[in-house]
């Protein structure tokens, strides 16, 4: 497995992909739209939080209906129209595809997949009223952890949805997902619980090239085409996920980014308007109990510094210059505990360039610690 934090990563081409488990990325996905029922009852708001308090935490009995997580979240909610070039055999033609996107900034700012809009010649942003915004800035793009940016310019202030945390998520955990159901349907509104963490994912492109994406959240809250970008949110309406893909064979099989891995990047997109993604320099394999027997390893989770067929540290990267060394076993980032925490590169994606870290590693049965900056990934 390549370091997702290398510049020797390439970049992902064409997201209309069927992955090796034949999943498909992007805004091609399954999962019928559910039926829609009506209630009589009144519904209760959802609990009051204060700022920085964790929403997975809610017990059963404080956790809200539905209903009411929907109506909080909606207005912040979009769905993406893109329009592009496409090349054939009777020459250019047009060809339209849709996403949706969560708002994050009261200015406009929104996240969504990198697939999306990638290739795109126009983006379009519809919000939950159906009002239609035509000056849409795609900002940047971060297409290792498939997340892109846009801005809306229209001077109107926005609703952005609450972001929460995603490495307290708990397996049986209750999830919404919201999104622009089959390009045709926005804010569609599903939901089902969280079946399982950490979970890694190789897709295979158009182009014969493959891509991974670790730590996705697995859920069986159904995702459909036109889900991509989407929140998944707890029951706080706390997005926790954004919806990327989908099990192609499979009923109640979907994947989510969990939203830790973004934070760095969003918080540089708010503050500069700019994409900067911090990295590490390493190759790595992701320690599994498979991995530790292949290798003789003495632990079974962290990240292991090894590359076969080319340099496990990048010279002059980050690592490098801290001393890291192949063979070396990442166990925690800081407090974060490596393969419990999320992956290497989850945490990784929760920090910014030039944030100073303490990598805990073990090296030949020793443990010792080693201070790293991160730099800025360049393709």
């Amino acid at each position: 497995m390549s370091d997702l934090n290398s510049p020797k990563d390439h970049w992902r081409r064409g997201f209309f992909v069927l992955l090796v488990v034949s999943l498909s990325l992007g805004s091609v996905g399954l999962g019928a739209v559910g039926s829609w029922w009506l209630y009589d009852q009144q519904v209760a708001a959802p609990t009051a939080l204060e700022p920085g308090v964790d929403g997975n935490t809610l017990t059963t009995d404080e956790e809200v209906s539905i209903a009411s997580v929907v109506e909080k979240v909606s207005p912040g909610v979009v769905s993406i129209i893109t329009s592009s070039e496409v090349r054939s055999f009777y020459g250019t033609i047009s060809q339209t595809g849709a996403g949706t996107g969560i708002i994050v900034s009261e200015n406009g700012y929104i996240i969504t997949n990198n697939h999306v809009i990638e290739g795109a010649s126009t983006v379009r942003v519809v919000d939950n009223k159906g009002k239609v915004y035509e000056d849409v800035k795609v900002i940047g793009r971060d297409p290792l952890n498939d997340i892109a940016f846009l801005k809306v310019n229209s001077g109107l202030t926005f609703s952005p949805i609450e972001i929460g945390d995603s490495s307290t998520v708990r397996i049986g955990q209750q999830v919404v997902a919201i999104g622009n159901a089959l390009g045709q349907y926005n804010n569609t509104v599903t939901s089902g619980i969280i079946s399982g963490t950490n979970r890694p994912v190789t897709a295979s492109g158009s182009d014969g090239q493959t891509e991974s994406l670790t730590d996705l959240l697995q859920t069986d809250a159904s995702i459909n085409p036109g889900n991509s970008g989407g929140p998944l949110l707890n029951m706080a309406g706390q997005v926790i996920g954004i919806n990327t893909a989908v099990a192609d064979d499979a009923n109640g099989i979907g994947f989510a980014i969990p939203i830790d891995s973004t934070k760095g990047v969003l918080a540089e997109v708010l503050e500069s308007g700019t994409i900067r993604r911090a990295y590490i320099g390493i190759n790595y394999l992701d320690i599994t109990p498979q991995i530790a027997q292949q290798y003789e390893l003495p632990v079974s989770i962290g990240s292991y510094i090894y590359a076969q067929n080319s340099a496990a540290i990048i010279k002059g990267g980050p690592a490098d210059k801290a001393g890291l060394q192949q063979e070396d076993i990442i166990q925690k980032v800081n407090d974060l505990t490596v393969g419990e925490d999320g992956g290497l590169s989850s945490i990784i994606g929760r920090f910014r360039v030039g944030d100073t870290v303490t990598l805990t590693v073990l090296r030949d049965n020793t443990t010792i610690t080693r201070d790293v900056t991160f730099g800025e990934y360049s393709p």
